[in-house]
Protein backbone atom coordinates (compact mmCIF):
# COMPACT_ATOMS: atom_id res chain seq x y z
CA UNK A 1 0.00 0.00 0.00
CA UNK A 2 2.67 2.38 0.89
CA UNK A 3 4.46 1.51 -2.47
CA UNK A 4 1.55 1.98 -4.43
CA UNK A 5 1.09 5.47 -2.42
CA UNK A 6 5.04 6.29 -3.76
CA UNK A 7 4.23 5.40 -7.46
CA UNK A 8 1.56 7.53 -6.82
CA UNK A 9 3.35 10.50 -5.56
CA UNK A 10 6.25 9.82 -8.18
CA UNK A 11 3.48 10.30 -11.27
CA UNK A 12 2.36 12.63 -10.09
CA UNK A 13 5.77 14.79 -10.03
CA UNK A 14 6.44 13.42 -12.88
CA UNK A 15 2.78 14.70 -14.58
CA UNK A 16 2.98 18.14 -13.06
CA UNK A 17 7.26 18.43 -14.65
CA UNK A 18 5.13 17.31 -18.00
CA UNK A 19 3.07 20.29 -17.60
CA UNK A 20 6.08 22.81 -16.43
CA UNK A 21 7.71 21.38 -19.68
CA UNK A 22 4.87 21.87 -22.12
CA UNK A 23 4.21 25.70 -20.84
CA UNK A 24 8.07 26.30 -21.09
CA UNK A 25 7.95 24.73 -24.65
CA UNK A 26 5.25 26.19 -26.27
CA UNK A 27 6.44 29.60 -28.73
CA UNK A 28 4.27 32.16 -30.21
CA UNK A 29 6.66 35.21 -30.18
CA UNK A 30 4.48 36.89 -32.96
CA UNK A 31 1.74 37.69 -30.63
CA UNK A 32 4.10 39.77 -28.17
CA UNK A 33 5.21 42.58 -28.26
CA UNK A 34 8.84 42.58 -28.51
CA UNK A 35 8.71 39.34 -28.87
CA UNK A 36 8.11 39.49 -24.73
CA UNK A 37 5.18 37.24 -23.44
CA UNK A 38 3.04 39.01 -20.66
CA UNK A 39 4.59 38.41 -17.08
CA UNK A 40 3.25 37.83 -14.02
CA UNK A 41 4.72 39.72 -10.83
CA UNK A 42 3.31 37.22 -8.31
CA UNK A 43 4.50 33.80 -7.83
CA UNK A 44 1.34 32.75 -6.68
CA UNK A 45 0.63 33.42 -10.03
CA UNK A 46 2.94 31.38 -11.73
CA UNK A 47 2.14 27.98 -10.64
CA UNK A 48 0.58 25.69 -12.51
CA UNK A 49 0.00 27.40 -15.36
CA UNK A 50 0.16 26.59 -19.11
CA UNK A 51 0.50 28.65 -22.40
CA UNK A 52 -0.85 27.75 -25.76
CA UNK A 53 -0.61 28.47 -29.17
CA UNK A 54 -3.04 28.85 -31.47
CA UNK A 55 -3.68 30.20 -34.72
CA UNK A 56 -4.53 34.07 -33.80
CA UNK A 57 -3.50 34.40 -30.54
CA UNK A 58 -1.66 33.06 -27.60
CA UNK A 59 -3.12 32.41 -24.21
CA UNK A 60 -1.62 31.62 -20.47
CA UNK A 61 -4.17 29.24 -18.20
CA UNK A 62 -3.82 29.00 -14.64
CA UNK A 63 -4.66 25.67 -12.91
CA UNK A 64 -5.86 27.18 -10.03
CA UNK A 65 -8.38 29.24 -11.82
CA UNK A 66 -8.79 27.05 -14.95
CA UNK A 67 -9.15 30.15 -16.89
CA UNK A 68 -7.16 32.31 -18.64
CA UNK A 69 -4.46 34.58 -16.69
CA UNK A 70 -4.09 36.46 -20.22
CA UNK A 71 -4.60 36.30 -23.67
CA UNK A 72 -2.59 37.82 -26.67
CA UNK A 73 -3.12 39.07 -29.89
CA UNK A 74 -1.17 40.83 -32.83
CA UNK A 75 -4.79 42.51 -34.14
CA UNK A 76 -4.32 44.09 -37.83
CA UNK A 77 -6.20 46.20 -40.27
CA UNK A 78 -6.31 43.31 -42.05
CA UNK A 79 -7.42 40.39 -39.82
CA UNK A 80 -10.01 42.94 -39.10
CA UNK A 81 -11.47 43.25 -42.41
CA UNK A 82 -11.04 39.56 -43.04
CA UNK A 83 -13.01 38.75 -39.42
CA UNK A 84 -16.35 40.48 -40.55
CA UNK A 85 -16.48 38.60 -43.48
CA UNK A 86 -16.26 35.11 -41.66
CA UNK A 87 -19.38 34.23 -40.50
CA UNK A 88 -19.52 33.55 -37.15
CA UNK A 89 -20.44 30.13 -35.97
CA UNK A 90 -18.37 28.62 -33.50
CA UNK A 91 -19.51 26.72 -30.56
CA UNK A 92 -18.07 26.74 -26.62
CA UNK A 93 -15.61 23.53 -26.32
CA UNK A 94 -13.43 22.31 -23.28
CA UNK A 95 -9.59 22.84 -24.33
CA UNK A 96 -8.20 18.54 -24.48
CA UNK A 97 -5.17 19.74 -25.00
CA UNK A 98 -4.84 21.08 -21.21
CA UNK A 99 -4.85 18.47 -18.03
CA UNK A 100 -8.03 17.18 -16.75
CA UNK A 101 -7.11 19.41 -13.46
CA UNK A 102 -6.96 22.33 -15.72
CA UNK A 103 -10.06 21.96 -17.49
CA UNK A 104 -13.21 24.00 -17.49
CA UNK A 105 -16.18 22.62 -18.64
CA UNK A 106 -19.26 23.20 -20.47
CA UNK A 107 -21.46 22.51 -17.42
CA UNK A 108 -19.71 24.65 -15.17
CA UNK A 109 -21.66 27.54 -16.81
CA UNK A 110 -24.77 25.84 -17.33
CA UNK A 111 -27.23 27.71 -15.46
CA UNK A 112 -24.26 29.44 -13.40
CA UNK A 113 -26.04 32.84 -14.18
CA UNK A 114 -23.05 34.54 -15.98
CA UNK A 115 -22.14 34.53 -19.62
CA UNK A 116 -19.44 32.39 -21.09
CA UNK A 117 -17.09 35.64 -21.54
CA UNK A 118 -14.14 35.78 -24.77
CA UNK A 119 -10.23 36.87 -23.53
CA UNK A 120 -9.78 37.79 -27.11
CA UNK A 121 -12.95 37.78 -29.02
CA UNK A 122 -13.83 36.06 -32.31
CA UNK A 123 -14.73 38.84 -33.90
CA UNK A 124 -10.93 39.72 -34.45
CA UNK A 125 -10.29 36.23 -35.81
CA UNK A 126 -9.90 36.36 -39.66
CA UNK A 127 -10.85 32.91 -40.64
CA UNK A 128 -12.99 30.26 -39.28
CA UNK A 129 -10.50 27.44 -37.89
CA UNK A 130 -8.59 30.82 -36.00
CA UNK A 131 -12.21 31.87 -34.92
CA UNK A 132 -13.24 28.37 -33.61
CA UNK A 133 -10.01 28.45 -31.34
CA UNK A 134 -11.53 31.52 -29.72
CA UNK A 135 -14.71 29.43 -28.36
CA UNK A 136 -12.77 27.46 -26.41
CA UNK A 137 -12.93 27.56 -22.74
CA UNK A 138 -9.56 28.21 -21.92
CA UNK A 139 -10.18 31.60 -23.54
CA UNK A 140 -13.24 31.99 -21.49
CA UNK A 141 -13.70 33.98 -17.97
CA UNK A 142 -17.54 34.37 -16.34
CA UNK A 143 -18.49 37.46 -17.10
CA UNK A 144 -22.35 39.03 -16.59
CA UNK A 145 -24.49 39.37 -19.41
CA UNK A 146 -25.00 43.40 -18.84
CA UNK A 147 -21.26 43.61 -19.57
CA UNK A 148 -20.28 40.59 -21.92
CA UNK A 149 -23.19 41.86 -24.16
CA UNK A 150 -22.97 45.18 -23.40
CA UNK A 151 -19.41 47.74 -22.10
CA UNK A 152 -17.56 44.68 -23.19
CA UNK A 153 -18.51 44.34 -26.45
CA UNK A 154 -17.95 48.18 -26.61
CA UNK A 155 -14.46 47.53 -25.61
CA UNK A 156 -13.88 45.19 -27.97
CA UNK A 157 -15.18 47.27 -31.31
CA UNK A 158 -13.57 50.22 -30.08
CA UNK A 159 -10.01 48.04 -29.72
CA UNK A 160 -10.50 46.38 -33.60
CA UNK A 161 -11.48 50.36 -34.57
CA UNK A 162 -7.93 51.24 -33.26
CA UNK A 163 -6.70 48.30 -34.95
CA UNK A 164 -7.89 49.45 -38.84
CA UNK A 165 -7.06 52.97 -37.97
CA UNK A 166 -3.12 52.44 -37.12
CA UNK A 167 -2.74 49.37 -39.06
CA UNK A 168 -1.42 47.15 -36.30
CA UNK A 169 -1.53 46.29 -32.38
CA UNK A 170 -0.48 44.52 -29.85
CA UNK A 171 -3.61 43.61 -27.70
CA UNK A 172 -3.26 41.50 -24.22
CA UNK A 173 -6.70 40.80 -22.25
CA UNK A 174 -7.36 39.15 -18.91
CA UNK A 175 -9.55 38.60 -15.56
CA UNK A 176 -8.83 40.66 -12.48
CA UNK A 177 -10.10 38.91 -9.15
CA UNK A 178 -9.96 40.04 -5.93
CA UNK A 179 -6.60 40.78 -4.16
CA UNK A 180 -7.34 38.25 -1.61
CA UNK A 181 -9.90 35.70 -2.40
CA UNK A 182 -12.44 34.83 -5.22
CA UNK A 183 -15.87 36.12 -4.21
CA UNK A 184 -17.86 33.29 -5.89
CA UNK A 185 -17.00 30.75 -8.42
CA UNK A 186 -19.42 28.62 -10.77
CA UNK A 187 -19.80 24.76 -11.51
CA UNK A 188 -18.48 21.96 -9.75
CA UNK A 189 -14.79 22.90 -11.14
CA UNK A 190 -15.53 26.19 -8.60
CA UNK A 191 -14.26 28.60 -11.67
CA UNK A 192 -13.58 32.14 -10.05
CA UNK A 193 -16.01 34.91 -10.87
CA UNK A 194 -13.34 37.79 -11.76
CA UNK A 195 -14.21 41.26 -10.01
CA UNK A 196 -13.18 42.69 -13.81
CA UNK A 197 -11.54 42.05 -16.74
CA UNK A 198 -9.10 44.23 -18.88
CA UNK A 199 -7.82 44.82 -22.03
CA UNK A 200 -4.16 46.71 -22.37
CA UNK A 201 -3.38 47.54 -25.72
CA UNK A 202 0.23 48.72 -27.40
CA UNK A 203 0.13 51.06 -30.82
CA UNK A 204 3.47 50.89 -32.29
CA UNK A 205 2.73 53.04 -35.05
CA UNK A 206 1.48 55.92 -32.23
CA UNK A 207 4.12 54.67 -29.57
CA UNK A 208 1.51 54.86 -26.77
CA UNK A 209 -0.12 52.71 -24.66
CA UNK A 210 -3.47 51.79 -22.51
CA UNK A 211 -5.81 50.02 -20.68
CA UNK A 212 -9.86 49.61 -20.49
CA UNK A 213 -10.56 47.65 -17.09
CA UNK A 214 -14.42 46.86 -16.96
CA UNK A 215 -16.29 46.08 -13.93
CA UNK A 216 -17.84 42.75 -14.34
CA UNK A 217 -21.23 43.29 -12.20
CA UNK A 218 -24.83 43.70 -13.14
CA UNK A 219 -24.20 47.40 -14.01
CA UNK A 220 -21.25 47.30 -15.76
CA UNK A 221 -19.09 50.48 -16.08
CA UNK A 222 -15.45 50.88 -18.08
CA UNK A 223 -12.60 53.26 -17.11
CA UNK A 224 -9.52 54.15 -19.11
CA UNK A 225 -5.93 54.28 -17.25
CA UNK A 226 -2.39 53.37 -18.01
CA UNK A 227 -0.49 50.01 -17.84
CA UNK A 228 1.30 50.83 -15.02
CA UNK A 229 -2.27 50.97 -13.10
CA UNK A 230 -3.21 48.01 -14.46
CA UNK A 231 0.34 46.30 -13.59
CA UNK A 232 -0.53 47.34 -10.25
CA UNK A 233 -3.77 45.95 -10.23
CA UNK A 234 -3.22 42.94 -11.65
CA UNK A 235 0.55 41.43 -11.41
CA UNK A 236 0.62 41.37 -14.59
CA UNK A 237 2.50 43.28 -16.98
CA UNK A 238 0.98 42.96 -20.65
CA UNK A 239 3.98 44.23 -21.94
CA UNK A 240 7.23 43.98 -20.25
CA UNK A 241 9.42 44.36 -23.35
CA UNK A 242 8.20 48.04 -23.35
CA UNK A 243 9.84 50.97 -21.14
CA UNK A 244 8.35 52.15 -18.19
CA UNK A 245 7.57 55.60 -19.34
CA UNK A 246 6.16 54.39 -22.57
CA UNK A 247 3.38 52.70 -19.54
CA UNK A 248 3.31 55.08 -17.46
CA UNK A 249 1.27 57.55 -19.73
CA UNK A 250 -1.93 56.82 -21.30
CA UNK A 251 -1.94 57.20 -25.09
CA UNK A 252 -5.37 59.06 -26.81
CA UNK A 253 -7.82 55.61 -26.90
CA UNK A 254 -10.82 55.09 -28.33
CA UNK A 255 -13.39 55.98 -25.99
CA UNK A 256 -16.02 52.79 -25.54
CA UNK A 257 -18.46 52.10 -28.18
CA UNK A 258 -22.11 51.69 -27.35
CA UNK A 259 -23.83 48.64 -28.04
CA UNK A 260 -27.15 47.49 -29.05
CA UNK A 261 -27.32 45.72 -25.47
CA UNK A 262 -25.69 48.51 -23.90
CA UNK A 263 -28.02 51.09 -25.14
CA UNK A 264 -31.02 48.66 -24.33
CA UNK A 265 -30.52 48.56 -20.85
CA UNK A 266 -29.19 51.98 -19.80
CA UNK A 267 -28.15 52.02 -16.20
CA UNK A 268 -28.54 55.53 -14.29
CA UNK A 269 -24.92 57.28 -12.93
CA UNK A 270 -26.47 56.51 -9.46
CA UNK A 271 -26.02 52.91 -9.61
CA UNK A 272 -23.39 52.88 -11.80
CA UNK A 273 -21.83 54.90 -8.62
CA UNK A 274 -23.31 52.52 -6.55
CA UNK A 275 -21.38 49.37 -8.10
CA UNK A 276 -18.14 51.46 -7.80
CA UNK A 277 -18.78 51.65 -4.45
CA UNK A 278 -19.46 48.51 -3.01
CA UNK A 279 -17.31 46.78 -0.57
CA UNK A 280 -15.90 44.18 -2.92
CA UNK A 281 -15.25 46.10 -5.86
CA UNK A 282 -13.39 48.99 -3.70
CA UNK A 283 -11.50 46.16 -2.18
CA UNK A 284 -10.20 44.98 -5.45
CA UNK A 285 -9.64 48.36 -7.50
CA UNK A 286 -8.54 50.32 -4.78
CA UNK A 287 -5.69 51.29 -6.46
CA UNK A 288 -7.40 51.76 -9.72
CA UNK A 289 -10.24 53.72 -7.92
CA UNK A 290 -7.99 56.64 -6.25
CA UNK A 291 -6.04 57.16 -9.44
CA UNK A 292 -9.06 57.51 -11.74
CA UNK A 293 -11.11 59.05 -9.09
CA UNK A 294 -11.77 63.48 -9.87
Amino acid sequence: MNIGLGQRIVLGALFELAILHAAQAASCPQFFAGNTPPALLSETQKIGTVLLCNDGYAVLISEQTKSPLWSAENLTEENVTLARKTQRNGSFQPDDRLPRTMQALLSDYRSSGYDRGHMTPSGDEPDTTSQNQSFLLSNIVPQTAELNRGAWEGVESAVRGWAEQEGEIFVVTGPGYDPDHFQKTIGANRIPVPAVTWKAVYDPAGNGTGAYVCLNTPHPTCKITSVAMLTQLVNIDPFPSLPASLKDHVSAMPPVRQSPYALAHRSSGKKLLKEWGTKAAQKALRALVQALRP
